[in-house]
């Protein structure tokens, strides 16, 4: 009897392995087809993307490295390639945890698979819009002007890449809330009563990461991360709503 309740619990745990390899390939397959896509507009999301904050930064790059433009044509691309198939990741994320849900949470993975990657795309506007012109903007004008300001290209879209995925994963803090919310880590009375300190994080965090710059560039950056504190207060209190309901239930 042991021994038959020992192989049913291996052939349950080879099955989850076997749903994980097959999200896994579905997941590398989205993220192949995705830089396809990248690769066939290459040349435009490196000149007119990618090359756009150096070129309002007065910035000149250089490449040093024999066939360096090639590897970061195709390091772009799969990027890219990554980004586009987001959507795909999440969802055969959420489709590997769907068994462990309850029957009436299953309903919500289409939802929860649009916020999460509307978030992190979102985060990627955010930092390309504000975050990347900022620290451009400050490495071109530091220094003395005996000096000549010229860029690696690998070194530029290192930083540049960075600071999108940085941003693309910060703005997962609404999401993140909600799964610790569920696991009643994390209440909305908990977040509240520390708003103030958050606050004075928030405030110290975008001071680093804006070095150097006016104060107003610090604000313009604080402001989106306390909008992003208080959203994840709001998805808390509807998770623990979310929670009690079921418990009730």
């Amino acid at each position: 009897m042991s021994k038959k309740r020992n192989d049913e619990a291996e052939m349950g745990f080879l099955e989850h392995l076997e749903e994980l390899r097959w999200r896994i390939i579905y997941s590398l397959i989205g993220v192949v087809v995705g830089t396809i896509v990248a690769w066939i507009f290459i040349d435009f999301l490196i000149n007119e993307i990618l090359l756009l904050p150096a070129r309002n930064a007065n910035i000149h790059l250089q490449n040093l490295k024999p066939f360096g433009q090639l590897f970061l044509y195709l390091e772009v691309a799969i990027i890219v390639g990554f980004v586009l198939s987001l959507p795909n990741f999440f969802y055969q994320l959420w489709k590997f945890i769907a068994p462990a849900l309850k029957e009436n949470e299953k309903h919500y993975i289409t939802g929860i698979v649009a916020f999460t990657t509307v978030c992190f795309v979102i985060g990627i506007i955010f930092g390309y819009y504000v975050m990347v012109p900022i620290t451009f903007k400050f490495a071109a004008k530091f220094g003395t002007t005996a000096i000549e300001n010229n860029f690696a290209i690998n070194e530029y879209f290192s930083i540049v890449i960075s600071i999108l995925l940085g941003a693309g994963v910060v703005f997962e803090l609404p999401m993140l809330s909600f799964f610790l919310s569920k696991l009643g880590i994390l209440t909305p009375r908990l977040m509240s009563k520390y708003r103030r300190h958050s606050i004075v994080v928030i405030m110290i965090l975008a001071a680093v990461l804006t070095p150097g710059t006016d104060p107003v560039a610090q604000v313009l950056l604080a402001i989106p991360l306390v909008l992003l504190y208080e959203i994840s207060i709001l998805v808390s209190k509807f998770s623990q709503k979310k929670v009690e309901k079921d418990e009730e239930n």
